[in-house]
């Protein structure tokens, strides 16, 4: 008789792939190598990962064929210009829905953040033209920042069957009114609360579980599953795996390259630390327009951080504007 023996070392599940037992797995990128690599369920992408993705040599063809679209179609120069960057997004999304089994987020125009209308405007063209590829709306989510005025763009877009990712969310606020709305998904950004906090000397312990990122997202979470609210909570912006891992459990986790790659090469056990409490069917009054902008005004750090996040953005943004310019 022949015993086969198991080296139960060799057979353990790394990090990552224990972390997807319990979160599903979104890779913010727009490298479509990574992605290939990696096989999340998700992806997310920004101007800002845009703007890294294009300055690659292997994504130059992405400038020309989004430039040879703008001609197409023609207008002012301007339009010719805004039609590009757009293009650009729509581009790369499509070639990650051909390795992701689940959905893109293509942002829009940051500048749009306070214009309710212009955001809707703009979000329906982004959806036009993954239309125009024959990509199902149902696979693509338009990130917005977590504005009043990008919730209530949400909130509209949604009766069209236009699902929204609302992003920059920093605060309790901004979360409830995202909820209140039924927006599809929320992204909290852990790493930057943690910045934040940092920069201001106010962090008094190492604990994970003292982290002001890592609390804020708990908050969410355990408020959304109490009260019965259906948006989607997505953990973002990370400084390292343990705010990831002090979040095993979350709806949803959007990771780097370079942290993805750690967890890959990690073994060590992982513990689901978010579980859903009971449901209270009865929820609280929605804020008022003017309840969100006192409450999130109370809160120094998101009011700090979603401007600067807009404005990075924007800046990212104008970056691609001025790169495609020259075509025209």
């Amino acid at each position: 008789m022949v015993y086969t023996i198991y080296n139960l070392k060799e057979n353990k599940l790394n990090q990552l792939e224990s972390l997807k037992k319990y979160t599903t797995i979104v890779a913010d990128s727009g490298d479509i190598e990574f992605i290939r690599e990696y096989l999340p369920e998700d992806a997310t992408t920004n101007p800002s990962l845009i703007r890294q993705a294009v300055n690659l040599p292997k994504y130059q063809y992405v400038i020309h064929n989004a430039v040879s679209y703008a001609k197409k179609k023609g207008g002012c120069k301007n339009l010719k210009i805004e039609n590009a960057v757009d293009k650009i997004s729509i581009i790369l999304g499509i070639q990650i829905l051909n390795v992701i089994p689940g959905k893109i987020s293509t942002e829009i125009d940051s500048r749009l953040s306070f214009n309710t209308d212009l955001c809707i405007e703009r979000a329906r063209k982004i959806i036009s033209m993954y239309d125009e590829e024959n990509i199902d709306r149902s696979r693509v989510l338009i990130k917005l920042a977590a504005t009043w005025e990008s919730v209530c763009a949400a909130k509209e877009l949604k009766k069209e069957g236009i699902q929204s990712n609302l992003t920059l969310l920093f605060s309790f606020a901004q979360a409830r009114i995202c909820a209140e709305s039924q927006v599809f998904l929320v992204s909290p950004f852990v790493g930057r609360i943690y910045d934040w906090y940092s920069s201001k000397s106010l962090i008094m312990s190492s604990n994970i579980d003292e982290d002001p990122g890592v609390k804020s997202v708990r908050k969410i979470y355990f408020y959304y599953k109490k009260y019965g609210y259906k948006t989607i909570i997505m953990g973002a912006s990370f400084r390292n795996i343990d705010q990831i891992l002090a979040l095993s459990g979350c709806d949803r986790l959007t990771i780097s390259p370079i942290l993805l790659n750690k967890l890959k090469l990690n073994k060590n056990s992982v513990i689901r630390k978010l579980i859903p409490p009971k449901i209270i069917k009865s929820k609280p009054i929605p804020l008022s327009r003017s309840e969100f902008l006192w409450l999130h005004n109370e809160d120094a750090m998101a009011v700090e951080k979603l401007s600067e996040g807009i404005r990075q953005f924007s800046i990212d943004q104008k970056f691609l504007e001025d790169h495609v310019s020259k075509y025209f």
